[in-house]
């Protein structure tokens, strides 16, 4: 099944090898990051793993290594960057299958929950785009993580209290199966790791708690006053012998605290990152209540797009504002299906883990600390996704219990979301085979995207289509006025166009946006050596470098500068 679900996942992605990088954070990552592009080397090690933030992103030295490695075997041709994110994929695939199959028993189940998450539309951002390697990466240590978990608690429960045949350690095993905390410790690893992938693994240690209920069953919502424990941590706190509901609770949470030690390690060091990038500035800009409006209508709009994936876009502008009845009406919804899955967590504890896996893993991304231009993205569902899949999954089996030809209609029904999966995914990666593709297609199905106009008429401008992009960027502009890139990329069409005096006042603009904007002092600079004002020119060359010293390109142009301002007279 593993094998099958490996070429079916590959069979599906396969476009993307033929896929170009796009002009959206792979320039960052990878096209124009000159630690990456070195491929594996000390000083690029160095960089990655010594650095809060690498370069205009937060930190995460493994994601880095990944795109190093893909430097070093296939130098800057996209298909193998795209290559090791199509097998990523597909190898996460796998771990959906093995670790739920490890913890519920449930085979077809299993299936049918790893395919679904293998094809999913929602999934594609992940995959196609290279820059988010992070989430692939994160995802495949998230897994990782719940198997060694999965493989602990089976150690530490009682043979005869093992309800899942294919958790039970058949034969003599090995030796490492006598040692329940080696596989505690090998969790912790694979936390560590995948934090330093991407800082979603914040949210994984409530994950677990939510795991010891269902399907690893440490503890059950109506057994907790019947049930004894003598764990050491908890005779040290002085609890009393029929206090059983805490001596039950506690020591679960007293092995998590390693977890959340990790994920409040990552956290600090993550917002010191984003501090230092001047990502969160724009938190101040927008206040408590708009952001948690976008929240609640977020959570909802993430299960429609679940549920009916359409009008997917690489990027969803963040509204002015949310009509309130809208706000209300998704507040309301939450509210209900919470309360229906507490109402029956005894019963149906599938949909309780599921729906609260779906809440708090989205909780990182959810936009309550606002740290970029978008109100949702599809890419956030990643991991997720898989709360919801699993909710229904469980619970459709569950209604299925009555008779065969409810199994039998219910099969045919899975088959046909996987293989409707399997066409809209095959749609949606189509629109990601270029820039200008991609961001075409995200102007038509969102409204006021001003990222959007300013990358699609960047895409235009690399094709020689330099009208076309100046309207893009102007409409940017109209769009969002206190966007500094459009400003940039207009100043340069025009000095393309050789309109050099309207150049100078848009990259005039950009600069006075963001006086640290390294690119736009040194086009800046580019305009006035055309102007033949060489000593403004050099300022702005010397400026570009100060703010980044490794920009090779305002290097080149101030040693030209130069070579001008001491060329002898007349030559």
């Amino acid at each position: 099944m593993a094998t099958l679900l490996v070429l079916i996942t590959v069979a599906t992605y396969w476009p993307v090898m033929r896929h170009d990088f796009i002009n959206y954070d792979d320039p960052v990552y990878v096209i124009d990051n000159t630690h990456v592009r070195a491929g594996l080397t000390w000083e690029g090690l160095t960089w990655a793993f010594g650095r809060l933030h690498g370069d205009q992103t937060y930190w995460h030295p493994l994601s880095w290594v990944s795109h190093m490695v893909d430097c070093q075997l296939y130098g800057l041709k996209p298909g193998g960057h795209h290559r090791t994110s199509m097998l990523l994929h597909a190898a996460n695939a796998v771990l959906v299958f093995l670790v739920f199959r490890r913890m519920t028993g449930a085979f077809w189940r299993c299936v049918v929950l790893a395919a679904l998450f293998a094809l999913h539309p929602l999934q594609v951002d992940s995959v196609a785009w290279v820059a988010e390697r992070k989430t692939l990466l994160s995802a495949f240590f998230w897994l990782l993580t719940l198997w060694a978990y999965a493989r602990y608690a089976e150690l530490q429960r009682p043979k005869s209290k093992v309800r899942n045949p294919a958790a039970r350690v058949t034969g003599h095993g090995s030796r490492i199966t006598h040692f329940p905390s080696l596989f505690y410790i090998l969790s912790l690893f694979f936390m560590a790791c995948g934090l330093m992938c991407k800082p979603v693994l914040v949210a994984l240690p409530f994950v677990l708690l939510l795991l010891d209920y269902w399907p690893l069953q440490r503890f059950q919502l109506s057994t907790l006053n019947s049930q004894r424990s003598t764990s050491p941590p908890l005779r040290g706190l002085g609890l009393k012998a029929e206090d059983s509901r805490l001596k039950v609770l506690l020591p679960l949470l007293w092995e998590k605290l390693p977890f959340f030690a990790l994920a409040v390690a990552s956290s600090v060091i993550t917002v010191l990152g984003h501090q230092a990038l001047g990502v969160l500035n724009s938190v101040s800009r927008l206040p408590w209540d708009a952001r948690l409006e976008n929240a609640l209508v977020s959570y909802v709009r993430y299960l429609g797009k679940t549920f009916w994936p359409s009008r997917l876009a690489v990027l969803y502008p963040y509204p002015t504002a949310w009509p309130m009845w809208d706000v209300v009406t998704c507040a309301l919804l939450l509210l209900a299906i919470s309360g229906l899955v507490l109402g029956t967590a005894r019963s149906r504890p599938w949909l309780f883990v599921g729906w609260f896996w779906f809440l708090g893993v989205l909780v990182p991304f959810i936009g309550l600390i606002q740290a970029g231009a978008q109100a949702m993205a599809d890419r956030f569902m990643y991991v997720p996704a898989l709360g919801i899949f699993v909710a229904v999954i469980w619970g459709v089996h569950g209604l299925a219990k009555g008779g065969r030809y409810q199994q039998n209609g219910l099969s045919v029904a899975g088959a046909a979301a996987i293989v409707l999966c399997l066409v809209l995914t095959r749609q949606q990666l189509a629109h990601w085979k270029n820039s200008l593709a991609l961001f075409q297609h995200a102007l038509e199905v969102t409204e006021n995207n001003h990222i959007a106009h300013d990358n699609l008429g960047s895409a235009l401008f690399r094709k020689g289509q330099i009208d076309e992009a100046i309207r893009e960027f102007q409409e940017a502009i109209r769009l969002k006025p206190d966007y500094v890139l459009p400003y940039n990329n207009l100043g340069m069409a025009l000095a393309d166009k050789g309109q050099i005096d309207e150049a100078i006042g848009e990259l005039q603009e950009a600069i006075r946006l963001k006086p640290d904007y390294a690119v736009a002092h040194n086009n800046f600079g580019s305009a006035l050596a055309e102007k033949g004002q060489i000593d403004e020119a050099i300022r702005e060359f010397q400026e570009a470098i100060r703010l980044k010293p490794d920009y090779a390109g305002a290097h080149t142009n101030l040693a030209r500068a130069l070579a001008m301002k001491h060329a002898p007279a007349g030559r």
